[in-house]
């Protein structure tokens, strides 16, 4: 996750404060949309733009074009209900096959939010504890013990607000070697690379965002249920929800496949994925903005009482309730961290979200507005589709906020 992710969700603050929508058709709001972005490149300007900025509206097409990124797909959910998806583009554009609202994105770090649904899942049926020990429930590996947890120790509670004080680390291997398993992504053991999931702070001393500690929850998962994690999605998420496109299975299967959107680095070549294929619970699920917009819708409603496929009412307001404030130095703007999303405003504007960014050019992004019951989903396939997408759900929240 790169510090322009989050610039959104100061954006978002900005924008968002009428929740009066006009009678415009929806295809009218498209319309609107898709030739109302206006270029953005740094949070100051967005709060100081001058007319000459505002009156240059760009075209969709035409920030694609600049920004090389060649499929980006769009859900908005209004008043709880699905009003509209679209795609653009293609999914490689060496194989020129279009972008459809079927195309499977990578959904990155947005991951997490599922990974938390799953394990306060387990949570509400006592499965485990927001704040005990997570050795206490590991069976397969434990946390090591060093001077950070004489005093304090790693919770769930903590993992899923980075602060349990794992560190931040990429997941390389060794190809000469072969594929790393859980164990050996969270042992930092060959063939893996990546920094071991020992701790390098005080369990709740500090905010350290940690791809590895997430992984930690995966095994959490894994060892409650005795499933792999991808099934435990599955039965938890994806089929009670009917998101019939999502996985954390990858490779894709054969038909899949087909529909798989390539990432593109910044010069808009086309380069194979890089997902990983064990350590899946901090950004590994393969989805539509449909499928994570149909998650979303729940969310919302289970917030609002009026649904609980997943988790009860009290649990989802726990969810989205703040456990802290970041330093506003950290991410560029103020945000807060929940369990497993970002959360900001209040009342009508509280909305949930979470970005997400895979190297080498993937990038996604989903925010939820439970009160409104507006929900904003946009996948890409390119580098640069961190900032495209900046543009368009500003673009969608000014829309809906008229």
């Amino acid at each position: 996750m790169k510090n322009l992710s989050l610039i959104i969700v100061l954006l978002v603050s900005f924008l968002s404060t009428n929740t009066q929508v006009t009678d415009k058709s929806v295809q009218q709001k498209i319309s609107c949309i898709e030739n109302g972005l206006i270029e953005v490149t740094s949070l100051a300007e967005m709060f100081d733009l001058d007319s000459a900025q505002l009156a240059d509206r760009k075209t969709l097409t035409e920030r694609m074009t600049a920004l090389k990124v060649f499929g980006v797909s769009i859900v908005v959910v209004n008043n709880y209900q699905l009003e509209w998806a679209k795609a653009y583009g293609t999914i490689n554009i060496n194989s020129g096959v279009p972008v459809t609202t079927e195309s499977y994105f990578e959904a990155a770090s947005t991951s997490k939010l599922l990974t938390a649904v799953i394990v306060l899942y387990l949570v509400e049926k006592e499965k485990l504890s927001l704040d005990e020990d997570v050795n206490n429930y590991l069976k397969s590996w434990k946390v090591p013990e060093n001077k950070f947890t004489k005093d304090e120790k790693v919770t769930l509670r903590r993992l899923l607000t980075h602060q349990a004080g794992l560190p931040m680390t990429n997941f390389n291997y060794d190809e000469n070697i072969g594929y790393p398993t859980l164990i050996d992504v969270l042992n930092g053991a060959l063939p893996a690379l990546n920094k071991p999931a020992i701790l390098e702070a005080i369990p709740g001393s500090r905010w350290m965002y940690s791809n590895v500690g997430y992984d930690v929850i995966q095994l959490l998962i894994e060892d409650v249920t005795g499933k792999p994690f991808a099934q435990a999605a599955e039965e938890i998420i994806f089929q009670p929800l009917e998101m019939n496109n999502s996985t954390f299975i990858y490779p894709l299967n054969e038909e899949q496949q087909k529909r798989e959107a390539f990432p593109h680095d910044e010069e808009g070549a086309c380069r194979e994925p890089a997902m990983h294929l064990t350590a899946l619970a901090h950004g590994g699920l393969m989805t539509t903005p449909t499928d994570l917009a149909k998650f979303t819708v729940e969310l919302m409603l289970s917030y609002k009482g009026k649904s609980g496929k997943i988790l009860s009412q009290q649990m989802t307001k726990q969810l989205v309730a703040r456990e802290l404030d970041l330093d506003p130095n950290i991410l560029g703007t103020p945000v807060s961290e929940g369990l497993g999303c970002f959360i900001n405003g209040e009342g009508k504007d509280l909305r949930f979200s979470h970005p997400g960014s895979n190297l080498p050019g993937a990038n996604c992004w989903l925010m939820g507005f439970p009160e409104r019951g507006l929900g904003i989903f946009v996948m890409t396939n390119g580098a640069m589709g961190e900032l495209l997408e900046l543009e368009i759900i500003s673009a969608i929240v000014n829309e809906y906020s008229k």
